[in-house]
Order: structure tokens, then sequence, then C-alpha cells
């Protein structure tokens, strides 16, 4: 027996959920974890998601902007969420699944972009950021986050060289500096999280999950970076067998999130 998790910031959930159907449909995840659905917990589109055969849902919603849920075709147990730095935002959510190795706890996180400006002295969304990723530290440093946790989401940080579509171009850009990628990897450290992406995809390919709507042609030009990420506790991700990476879905549709869905298969 196996179990797959996925996840996919879906820049909203309501305008691409025909999208998101399909995509269930096609690749059948056990478990799929959204970013940025963008509606309130009222509008979320529950009856939908049933029909498709994933009727448990851990959502955490906000009006217009930001929000996180979990969909399941297993029952989700203890859902949770947390606020971080007093802003009111709907970054996280957590639900318990009964795994094939025993129930494991998947935290669904949605990690502030920054803003434009690496300084967080004249940038408070870039200082938002940073304290985010302080509190996830202090999070991380108690005993809740020995074993039994996957977490993943859109991080908002390419942390390696090979993660981004030019390591020397984008150092003093958001997402990719060492301020930011040093956070990132201490925080890795600090529970000794498994990245099961770069588990089976090796550091010396390169890799992307997001491209920017800017660029005109994204396929052309390829400048990505991968913000998006699955990690799991050294117990769990032994159990971690296969991960895939969907670039193709940055062309889905006329109107296609600038992400792409990762699925993780564990057992």
């Amino acid at each position: 027996m196996s179990i797959s998790v996925a996840t996919w910031n879906i820049n909203s959930v309501r305008l691409r959920l025909p999208m998101v159907q399909e995509f269930l449909a096609n690749h059948q995840p056990d478990v799929l974890c959204l970013q940025e659905i963008k509606c309130q917990n009222d509008q979320f589109p529950a009856k939908a998601f049933a029909e498709s055969g994933y009727q448990y849902h851990a959502v955490n919603g906000q009006k217009s902007y930001h929000g996180v849920a979990i969909v399941s075709r297993l029952p989700l147990l203890e859902s949770d969420t947390r606020e971080f730095c007093k802003m009111g935002d709907a970054r996280h959510v957590s639900a318990i699944v009964e795994a094939p190795f025993g129930k494991t706890r998947i935290h669904n996180f949605y990690i502030p972009a920054g803003g434009d400006e690496a300084n967080i002295e004249i940038n408070p969304k870039f200082k938002h950021k940073m304290d985010f990723l302080s509190e996830l530290q202090d999070w991380f440093d108690e005993d809740d986050f020995d074993n039994e946790q996957i977490i993943v989401g859109d991080f908002n940080i390419a942390p390696h060289e090979n993660d981004v579509w030019s390591h020397k171009q984008l150092l003093k850009v958001v997402s990719h500096t060492p301020l930011e990628t040093d956070t990132l990897n201490a925080l890795q450290a600090r529970r000794n999280w498994v990245d099961v992406v770069r588990k089976h995809i090796p550091h010396e390919e390169r890799l992307y999950s997001w491209w920017s709507y800017r660029s005109k042609d994204w396929n052309a030009s390829n400048k990505g970076r991968r913000l998006d990420h699955i990690w799991a506790t050294p117990d769990i991700a032994g159990h971690s067998s296969q991960t895939v990476v969907l670039r193709d879905a940055r062309g889905w549709g006329l109107k296609p999130s600038d992400h792409v869905p990762i699925i993780s298969h564990f057992g």
C-alpha cells in the first residue's frame, strides 16, 4: 500500500476549479494541498471536490487573499490552523491522515512572498517573511515535530543554485537571496527535514515549479524557480518512493496558475 501527497499553489481555487478537477481525475493523489485559494471557508467549492471523490476537507480561507486547504480521499483527523505574526492571514492548515505506515500529520503552508526589496528595514513585506520563518523555526523546536510529519506548500524560497534559472542574477532577488536561503536551510536542518523532491530529483538537475506571468513565453524563456516544496521527517521520508513535478501544468488552459503541482509517493 502507498499514499500520495500533492501540493499546488492554485492562485484562486474557484477560478481554476475545472483545472484542479481534471488534475485529480488524471493523477489521483490521495491528498492535495492547495495554497492561495483566495476564498473564505463558506465559499470553498467543497461539493465539487466531494463529487470528484475528495470528500474530506480542511480549509483555512480568507477573503480575496491567501488561504490554504487540504482535500483528501482519506479521512482527515484532528485538523488545525496556526496564525503567524499576528497578521490575521490564513497561511497554514494541517490534518492527520492514516497512512500505510501510521498516522501522519500533513502541514500545508503558504509562506509570505516578501515583496521586491530584500531589506527588512525598508520593506515591511520582507520583514513579515523573515518574521514568519523565525516563528516557524521556534515552532519546529517543539516536540511535536520529532516524527510522523510532512510539510508542504509554497515556501516562496528557491534554496539551491539549481532551483533558479540563474543563481548569479537572482542573488539579490527576493526568493533567492542568501538571507532567505540560509534561513530555510537552517530551518530544514533544525529537525533533519528531508526534502523528498530533491531526494528523487538530484540537485545537479535544474528544477522549477514556478514561472512568472510577466514572461511572454514561459516555456521558451524557462526562467523558473523552485518555490514549492515537500519535506518529511526522516521516519516518513524513508517511505518516499517517487516525486513528480508536473511542469506541463504551467501551460494548462487559457489561464493557468503560475505554479505547477508536485506529487510525492510514500509507501
